[in-house]
Order: C-alpha cells, then sequence, then structure tokens
C-alpha cells in the first residue's frame, strides 16, 4: 500500500494539471460560444475578474462570424482530447480552445483606442504573414520585408493592404511560437480578430469576426497586465468543460 500512495498523488498531481486550462494569471478573457461544431455563428462576451476574484461580464454579449465550416480544436494553452481532429491550413474553421490574444495589425485610417502595452504593428505593404508549407522556419510568422513586397510570392503572403474588413486585427495565438514554441506547418495560420462582412452575413476563413463598433469596443478594454485570452467553444464543450477547465 505504502508503494501505490506516492504513484495515486502523482496521478493525482497530473490530473489537476491537465484540467486547469486557463492559465493562473489571466484575468480578462474574451469567450466565444457556437452552437454546435459546424456553426459559423458565435457569441461574444468580455468577462474580467473583480477584486473578489470572481468572474463578472463587462461587454457583450455580441454576435460574431466564424469560419465558413465552424470550428474544430487548434493549438494553443488548452490540451487537445486524445484522437480530436484539429485544425488544418485551409479547412474553413476556428481553432476552438484557450488561446492568447496578441497585438494588433492594422490599417484603418481611424486610429485604434489601446492599452499602450499592447503591442501595434501599422500595417503596410512590405509586411507578409507567411502561410506557405515549403517554409516551415516562417510558418504562421510575420516577416516584414526591407522592400514592397512585389514578386508573385511576396504579394501571396502579403498582408492585406485594401480589404476593410482586415483594417483592424487582433492576433489570436494559435499555433503561433508563443503559444507552440514552434509552429505545426499546416496546422493553420494569420487566426485574428476581424471586423466582419456585409454586416455579419459572411462567415470568415477561419478568424474570428464581429462589427467594427463591438471590435474596437473589445479593443479598447484590453488589458496586457490582465493577460487576456480567447476561449472558443460549441456551447456543450463548454458547459462539459466549464468546471474542470476553470473558465468563466
Amino acid at each position: 500500500m505504502r508503494n501505490i500512495l506516492p504513484l495515486l498523488a502523482l496521478l493525482c498531481l497530473l490530473t489537476l494539471t491537465a484540467c486547469s486550462q486557463m492559465p493562473g494569471e489571466c484575468r480578462q478573457a474574451i469567450i466565444g460560444v457556437s452552437d454546435g461544431w459546424d456553426s459559423s455563428h458565435v457569441t461574444l462576451t468580455l468577462v474580467e475578474k473583480n477584486a473578489a476574484g470572481k468572474w463578472q461580464r463587462v461587454l457583450g454579449p455580441v454576435p460574431g462570424r466564424l469560419g465558413r465550416n465552424g470550428s474544430v480544436w487548434g493549438l494553443g494553452a488548452h490540451s487537445n482530447p486524445g484522437g480530436a481532429t484539429t485544425k488544418r491550413e485551409g479547412d474553413g474553421r476556428s481553432p476552438a480552445g484557450i488561446y492568447e490574444l496578441g497585438g494588433l495589425w492594422v490599417t484603418n485610417p481611424t486610429p485604434v483606442e489601446h492599452d499602450p502595452a499592447i503591442p501595434y504593428v501599422q500595417v503596410g505593404p512590405n509586411d507578409l504573414w507567411i502561410s506557405d508549407p515549403r517554409l516551415p522556419h516562417l510558418y504562421n510568422r510575420h516577416v516584414r520585408l526591407n522592400h514592397p513586397a512585389t514578386t508573385p510570392w511576396e504579394l501571396h503572403e502579403q498582408m492585406r493592404q485594401t480589404d476593410y474588413p482586415h483594417s483592424i486585427k487582433l492576433l489570436v495565438h494559435h499555433n503561433t511560437p508563443q503559444s507552440v514554441g514552434k509552429p505545426r506547418v499546416g496546422a493553420g495560420s494569420s487566426i485574428f480578430f476581424h471586423i466582419w462582412r456585409r454586416d455579419g452575413e459572411a462567415p470568415t476563413a477561419g478568424c474570428t469576426s464581429m462589427s467594427e463598433e463591438n471590435l474596437r469596443a473589445f479593443i479598447a478594454r484590453l488589458r496586457a497586465d490582465l493577460n487576456p485570452v480567447y476561449v472558443l467553444l460549441p456551447r456543450s464543450e463548454y458547459a462539459r468543460r466549464r468546471k474542470s477547465w476553470n473558465l468563466p
């Protein structure tokens, strides 16, 4: 019996570690809940921990859109279920799970109110975001050329310059160096929050979109020192994992 007790203690510790998915330092989160894996519609709410450590809603709920084919497990701060189907480049699905939020990438002519501690990139013709699987060392990374993009390959990888829905982008750390160390080639790239198309009538290719008014309001509220994350799950999965993942 004495030999079994340390093993049981280790198993309990491992179980607790696997279940505690929300980063302990996180005090702010965008919660996205869809009706199911194949739904491209999502309800978005911004929550924060109050002085007592309790989660409270500060913005939303507001409507948003996901990938045209819905959502699928992605690579972030959470652990995926064993054998789960995961995000692939070009699958038209938004990555589900828990993700740290990164910087802002902007071409919009109207300044975006934001916490100065959140990185802000004014996107120009020199800026690329690499989705080419032939370049694993650059996959899902931002690259700034020392010249405007001109070759067919550079133009293909260039961040969008004149597409208004992409004029305000908030990075979601899915399969990025920050979230996984070495991005998995082909597991999906360039995942952002951005402005929706046709007043929400159109889905995305894998990002999460909402109205410009709501996107600006969410961004203005985010604070880097609160370590914000994005939690995206179908309603049934959220209910199933709420307690074990310490979700709001």
